[in-house]
């Protein structure tokens, strides 16, 4: 069950010749697919580029019509092998995945597709999950597309542009025979805008057609001596070919401006940023009209010599805009420039920084210190180019950062992963620390505080594999978190059979919440749900115990915080050889909520009896004491003050967030701390009987409380 549901869009993608198409920048991409032909496509979901693979999901009836089939593949690796179909027959297929995480995992297939070369049009979407919305390790798909000679394309942030390079990255790679990579970043996948439509097409070669007729050609197999010849190849033919389709097709655009003593060479994704950099700067206008000329990269690699030349030429000085490190980019223009005696000055990451996302202030400051450099004249003008004050330096942002304290990421509220590291804070205070290697997932949030646990994280479904050096014979043995979605991707081989493998003493936690929610709540091989097109339903436990685990224990309700806490226990402590297994198996909140809200109400305005569950703290009860909030984290829990004179410190409490999910009380009982916690049931709709019931319980807590008041009356204050 995705976060999101494209169904209520997906009519746009049969918008024909002529029509305007309006909509988010993912579901942009998937028309633009359809009317380019495609045979195939897959991928693996992850930030930014989730969406893509839930809107395809979504229009899988669409895509069947049109003869295009679709696969959400394990992993990125197996998306990417699955571009095999365009090497030999001339289908146009497409994947997509995060980068620069799927791009390393997807490397192999990647690197061999492309010494191979194509003979349909290979597109890989990358969602460039860089700067300050990213949840990655700081790098680019740069320099993959430069290694492996793929050529990558990097537009203009609006969907003409952006649908325009899918269509242009099929025909580029058809006329060069070599894949092609289409980087779109965090906010080129969410905009929003409008473009005009054309007609889809089914594929002009269809995979049946390919399995009715097979084709084989050795010279494509990348193998001595033809791996050789292949390389050989990519410079000879592939390369020239696919710098003059660039050329010919005009793919990088030039935008003429008065001041032409100076320019800016700008990657497409961050033209938006220049552009807002001069228009504050009263340099260019709202509708694109710049006095400075751009050159606008959209096509980061091959680099266009001659157009780079062109524009270069009798210039005093020339700034290259390449968000990341290193700057590959400059380096090459550099290059260019030296070699053809162009004598403009280069400038870069002399006035923007090295590393670090090109913000809306940092292309600010990094624009106007080129232009105080290179073109002083165009600033004197302090009307037009006030000395706008960066964020940083303005008084009302730093009385904003003084006032709102910091808030790292946490669980969410009713997270079933929660009470499974309050059961490991638990163990920790009876049998010490242990070293514990985290996961990518959710469950990462475990570093930060209430929990701080998790020494390492190696990438997606590598948590045990990065424990597969402590297996030696020691005290205490190495605890390693994995989650479901990881476990599926390549967790199975790498992490649980390495251990199975290798015999090794630690201790395994997969956190099994029947989804990969991390990257939005798609469905899993485990997942318990009906999936009318995937198979699900393959319990993770019998995986384990298929490839060989023995000590394999299951936990059906992670909310059971003193169960988790005793099969931790039991695993720390066992002398059974081999690794020890614990999957903790509760439905990701989210998805719950998403699952059962809609349900509940309309069975409540049904007129049907529904009982939501709600906990509370009872304050005279509860100590002020905070343990329950230090082992447990939720959102929901938080502090108030009281109106009793004997308590100095603030009291627990729960908000209007509670979810129901009972976990704080849990925890308080595991933990055995204060009897402060309660359940409360709210009843709609209930039945003449309970009403009665409450009227009379009413009556009677009404009664006894004026009597108290009657026997103690308030006493006045006295000095």
């Amino acid at each position: 069950m995705a976060e999101r549901s494209f169904a209520s869009e997906v009519h746009k993608l049969t918008l024909g010749e002529g029509q305007e198409f309006r909509g988010e920048g993912i579901l942009a991409i998937t028309k633009a697919l359809l009317q380019s032909g495609v045979g195939y496509v897959g991928g693996y979901q992850g930030a930014p580029i989730s969406h893509l693979m839930d809107v395809l999901a979504d229009a899988q009836e669409l895509l069947a019509k049109l003869g295009v089939q679709f696969s959400a593949s394990a992993s990125e690796a197996a998306a990417a092998a699955s571009l095999a179909a365009s090497m030999m027959y001339p289908i146009r297929g497409a994947v997509t995945f995060k980068a620069t995480v799927g791009t390393n995992v997807a490397s192999d297939a990647l690197a061999n597709l492309a010494s191979s070369g194509v003979t349909g049009g290979a597109l890989i979407i990358v969602g460039e999950d860089y700067g300050e919305g990213s949840s990655i390790m700081q790098e680019r798909s740069h320099a993959f597309a430069m290694k492996s000679q793929i050529w990558l394309l990097d537009p203009r942030p609006n969907l003409p542009s952006i649908v325009k390079a899918v269509e242009d990255g099929f025909e580029l790679s058809e006329a060069s025979n070599t894949p092609v990579m289409l980087e779109v970043r965090i906010r080129a996948c969410h905009l929003t805008g409008a473009f005009t439509a054309k007609d889809n097409k089914p594929p002009a070669f269809t995979l049946r057609q390919a399995l009715e007729n097979p084709v084989r050609d050795v010279s494509r197999i990348v193998l001595p001596p033809a791996s050789y010849q292949q390389e050989r190849e990519k410079i000879a033919r592939r390369l020239p070919a696919a710098i003059d389709f660039i050329k010919s097709r005009k793919l990088n655009e030039v935008f003429d401006g008065d001041a032409s003593e100076v320019g800016i060479i700008v990657q497409g994704g961050m033209y938006n940023g220049v552009m807002r950099a001069l228009q504050r700067l009263g340099l260019a206008d709202l509708w694109g009209t710049s006095r400075v000329p751009l050159y606008v990269m959209n096509v980061t690699y091959p680099l266009i010599d001659d157009e780079i030349v062109e524009f270069s030429a009798g210039k005093k000085a020339v700034l290259v805009v390449e968000e990341g490190q290193p700057d590959y980019i400059e380096q090459a223009i550099g290059s260019i420039l030296r070699k053809r005696d162009v004598n403009a000055k280069l400038s870069g990451k002399d006035v923007l920084p090295m590393a670090g996302e090109y913000t809306a202030e940092v292309m600010l400051a990094g624009v106007r210190g080129f232009l105080q450099s290179a073109a002083p004249d165009l600033l004197a003008d302090q009307a037009r180019a006030p000395n706008l004050p960066v964020a940083a330096d303005d008084p009302k942002v730093k009385v904003l950062a003084e006032t709102v304290p910091p808030r790292g990421p946490g669980f969410c509220t009713g997270c079933p992963e929660r009470p499974i590291f309050a059961a490991m804070k638990l163990v920790e205070k009876e049998l010490g620390q242990h070293h514990v290697a985290a996961d990518i997932g959710c469950h990462l949030f475990s570093i930060l505080p209430p929990f701080n646990i998790g020494a390492t994280t190696m990438g997606y479904g590598l948590g045990p594999a990065s424990a597969a050096a402590f297996n030696v014979q020691a005290d205490k043995k190495s605890i390693s978190i994995i989650g479901d979605g990881g476990f599926w991707h390549n967790g199975l081989t790498t992490s649980i059979g390495n251990a199975v493998y290798n015999k090794h003493d630690g201790v395994i936690v997969v956190v099994d919440n029947y989804y990969a929610s991390a990257t939005g709540g798609q469905d899993v091989l485990s997942s318990r749900a009906d999936n009318a097109t995937r198979s699900t339903k393959h319990p993770i436990t019998k995986a384990v115990e298929g490839v060989g685990a023995q000590w394999v224990r299951q936990v059906d309700r992670t909310y059971d915080v003193a169960k988790m806490r005793d099969t931790l226990k039991e695993a720390l402590s066992s002398d059974e050889p081999g690794p020890k297994v614990i999957v903790a198996s509760s439905e990701c909140m989210l998805n719950r909520q998403r699952r059962e809200k809609p349900i509940f109400n309309k069975a409540v305005k049904g007129g049907e009896r529904m009982v939501r569950p709600r906990f509370g703290v009872d304050e005279d009860v509860c100590t002020g004491d905070h343990a329950c909030i230090r082992l447990s984290g939720c959102p929901s829990l938080s502090v108030k003050k009281t109106d009793d004179p004997l308590k100095d410190d603030p009291v627990a409490a729960i908000d209007n967030s509670c979810v129901g999910c009972g976990n704080c009380g849990e925890v308080a009982e595991a933990a055995v701390l204060c009897p402060s916690f309660y359940q409360a049931d709210i009843v709609y709709n209930p039945t003449g009987f309970e009403r009665l019931r409450a009227r009379l319980r009413n009556a009677v807590i009404g009664f006894l409380q004026r009597r108290r008041a009657r026997r103690h009356p308030m006493r006045p204050a006295t000095a």
